[in-house]
């Protein structure tokens, strides 16, 4: 993460309750930085920052679709001057990804019905978007299995009010490293083997490698937060549908050729995406049409 550019903190050296979720500071320098020219007041950053924390926990499938959708879309804050318009404020910056704050944070203790401690969460602009959980491939005792299990029933059911803001989630024994929601049922998870759409795949030890320069370059999970993650809106079940590598670079591929040929100066054809059937063809037209 740090040769992403992520600065690195070790949980036990924030100075925080327990019960604080957010990271407070990371969060009001971005807002201020990113709204400086607004002229907002104090009493009007923290209605901001009371927008993204007043987010329900209970139930979590419900908080963490709310929470998702404050983080990628915004909203109008109504200024304390009724002469004013309205402000859209947006808790990241998807235009210029590397003006956003990117801190990885291990060992970050969370007190909820029970007092607990992801393995690694990665915060942007102090808010927790993505929950890490290791096991050791060498202990026959764990498996990245008992990774998933711990994510997706334990933390979800001890601590939601973090889980609320986790949209990412990856779980990992070292020679194994799947990408899903803290919703994916477990055979549901999906290895991120590219970094990019030329390399070859790599698996095993590689694959954690690819995943972390495939999923969390600073621009490329700012892109994947803003255009590949769906909640259907017509679902009977608590589900989150994440991109997998193939998909993502082929919705990137076909938007590029799409451009080249736009009318008037291209011949308007869009061109064909070939795939095997049971691909997820149709969530990477999702994925495209929302580019």
């Amino acid at each position: 993460f740090e040769q992403q550019g992520y600065t690195y903190v070790h949980g036990k050296n924030i100075h925080r309750q327990y019960e604080d979720i957010l990271l407070l500071e990371d969060l009001l320098t971005y807002l201020r930085e990113r709204y400086a020219s607004d002229g907002l007041s104090e009493i009007e950053i923290q209605k901001i920052v009371n927008r993204v924390m007043m987010v329900s926990a209970v139930p979590l499938y419900a908080g963490n679709k709310e929470a998702f959708w404050l983080v990628n879309e915004g909203f109008d804050l109504i200024r304390d001057d009724v002469n004013q318009v309205a402000l859209h404020v947006n808790f990241i910056n998807f235009d210029e990804p590397e003006k956003n704050i990117f801190k990885v944070v291990n060992q970050y203790s969370v007190q909820g019905d029970r007092l607990r401690r992801p393995d690694l969460l990665v915060f942007i602009n102090g808010i927790p978007m993505a929950i890490f959980e290791f096991k050791s491939a060498v202990s026959e005792d764990t498996t990245v299995y008992d990774a998933w299990k711990q994510v997706a029933n334990r933390y979800a059911r001890d601590i939601p009010r973090l889980m609320r803001y986790c949209f990412l989630a990856v779980i990992s024994d070292g020679a194994n490293t799947k990408l899903g929601s803290i919703f994916t049922s477990y055979p549901y998870y999906y290895s991120w083997n590219k970094a990019n759409e030329n390399d070859k795949v790599s698996n095993g030890i590689s694959s954690l490698y690819t995943m972390m320069e495939g999923v969390f370059a600073k621009e490329r999970v700012v892109k994947i937060l803003q255009d590949f993650v769906f909640y259907p809106d017509d679902s009977k079940k608590e589900e989150v549908i994440i991109c997998r590598y193939p998909q993502y670079f082929a919705a990137q591929k076909m938007l590029e050729n799409i451009k080249c040929h736009l009318r008037p100066v291209g011949d308007g054809k869009g061109g064909t995406y070939f795939v095997a059937t049971g691909c997820g063809k149709t969530y990477t037209m999702l994925f495209l049409s929302r580019m």
